[in-house]
């Protein structure tokens, strides 16, 4: 009777988690009830069980619909960057060193390629034999009721108990180059993702140069629209001379301190450009603290005069080196290997296998001599697997290899058109920002000299209020022209290097 009451335990058990648990289904009361209901959280969604989840009003006493998730600390916590040094004043090239030890982006690269190397050594090695070990242990007890003898009722107890153990061996021999096309489409998966990780230093110099630059300029237009408020506050001042000498009329006066109120809001503009230049500086490099940054050299930098190399052998150069190009190239590759691996499928495979197995077992009955047994055994063969049938699979796997090889050999063609496209555009646009620097730099002279003549004649009597804001207005407006043009030229250069695959370090922004 031990054994059924066992039995009986085991059933009351199962039943009573069943009714704990409930139906699955529940588990849908733990989202909101409609989708114009916002999902309020209980607390304990990772400690309870789903399944026990039970329906509740997500709005609010007032019929309010309320979004909001409820705030978390940890949530909050911003990691803090060892490589910064708050006493430091950043250049160009040490932005780029911090960057390319902070920016996750690389660092996310650099797992894909390490992910991509594993994939390559998982392949590796299905070249080598399996060795497992698997031991079994058991005990079973078993009680049949014997016929009534004489009135009473007699059982008759079994009990049965083992250990097994098995050490086999699995080899696979020859499959008619299926594991080497798998490597090979491993390895060109991983040659890609080693390209892009390169690929991604490239994108990050570029991107916290142009940053840079942009941030550069922003402090420009700042210190031009400074210029502009003094020029403005000068013009007024003699305006209001002018004014309570009876030399100039209300109107004149008026519309001074209109050109004043004007500059100081363009003052107020180009202030918000620079926080908004210096925060996307940050958010390029990768931190999230403060830095002293020297923009001073950005302003200063000389720009290349021409375009020295004819744009047939920029694109030559460009379609051998730059790293999407590469990588799409491997992709293609891999997807040729893809091919083969599917094809071997239809071919036979030759493996060998080995085993050696030890146990020992004990057997007892009511009122006999309990029997215990030990035994080994071992073997070895090697065998072949033919596939004969298999309702298209093969087929299906086969084509479906053969779409991809099609669409990869279809996607390299069209990276090496996008790259020719990226490198003619640069080119124009660089040169555009080079023409546009020198122009606005003859504009500069000119609307400088226009300005001082117009102020000039404005104080002494012979000219208008109207004529001497306007000079000021049009020389702030070259001034910024020549700092974007100048930011521009330098963006352009930097962005020509990328696209052509040569912006491989600090060093390489020209």
């Amino acid at each position: 009777m031990t054994g059924c009451n066992a039995l009986s335990r085991c059933i009351c058990t199962a039943a009573l988690a069943l009714s704990m648990v409930g139906c699955a289904s529940n588990a849908v009361n733990m989202t909101s009830a409609a989708p114009d209901q916002p999902w309020t959280p209980r607390g304990d969604e990772e400690a309870r069980l789903w399944s026990l989840a039970s329906e509740e009003n997500s709005t609010s006493d007032d019929g309010v619909a309320n979004f909001g998730i409820p705030a978390d600390s940890t949530r909050a916590q911003l990691t803090p960057s060892a490589w910064v040094d708050p006493g430091r004043v950043y250049r160009l090239p040490e932005l780029i060193d911090l960057a390319q030890r902070t920016n996750p982006a690389t660092r996310v690269a650099w797992q894909r390629a390490r992910q991509a190397a594993l994939a390559v050594g998982m392949v590796e090695a299905t070249y080598l034999l399996v060795l497992t070990a698997s031991a079994i242990g058991g005990r079973q007890e078993l009680t049949t009721p014997l016929p009534d003898v004489m009135g009473e009722s007699v059982n008759f107890d079994t009990t049965e108990k083992g250990t097994a153990q098995i050490l086999a061996l699995q080899w696979l021999l020859f499959d008619f180059g299926q594991r080497q096309a798998l490597a090979a489409a491993a390895k060109h998966a991983a040659i890609a993702a080693n390209v892009l990780f390169n690929g991604s230093h490239q994108k990050l110099i570029f991107d916290v140069s142009q940053a840079y630059y942009v941030y550069g300029a922003a402090i420009q237009r700042r210190g031009f629209a400074e210029t502009a408020v003094h020029n403005a506050t000068t013009i007024r001042n003699a305006a209001a001379a002018r004014e309570a000498q009876g030399l100039a009329t209300s109107v004149e006066a008026a519309q001074a301190r209109q050109a004043l109120a004007q500059a100081e809001l363009r003052r107020v503009q180009a202030e918000g450009t620079e926080r908004d230049a210096y925060q996307n500086l940050l958010a390029v490099v990768g931190v999230n603290t403060a830095l002293q940054v020297d923009t001073v050299s950005a302003t200063r930098r000389e720009l290349p005069q021409s375009l020295s190399k004819p744009l047939e052998e920029t694109i030559r150069q460009a379609l051998s080196r730059r790293p999407d190009v590469a990588a799409s190239y491997a992709a293609m590759e891999a997807s040729k290997a893809g091919v083969a691996a599917a094809q071997a499928d239809y071919l036979p495979k030759v493996y060998a296998g080995g085993n050696v197995a030890w146990g020992s077992g004990d057997f007892d009955a009511t009122g006999l001599p309990s029997i215990g047994q030990q035994g080994t055994g071992n073997g070895l063969f090697v065998g072949v697997t033919v596939p004969l049938y298999d309702a298209g699979l093969r087929n299906a796997q086969l084509r479906s290899a053969q779409s991809r090889a099609d669409m990869a050999a279809d996607e390299f063609q069209r990276v090496q058109t996008a790259a020719v496209t990226d490198i003619v555009a640069a080119r124009n646009a660089l040169r555009t920002a080079l023409e546009s620097y020198r122009a606005a730099t003859e504009l500069v002279d000119a609307a400088s000299i226009t300005y001082d003549a117009a102020f000039a004649a404005y104080r002494n009597g012979v000219g208008t209020v109207d004529v001497a804001t306007a000079a000021d207005t049009a020389l702030l407006d070259a001034r910024q022209a020549k700092a974007e043009a100048h930011a521009s030229a330098l963006i352009g250069a930097a962005n020509l290097a990328y696209v052509v695959g040569s912006l491989t370090s600090r060093e390489t922004l020209f």
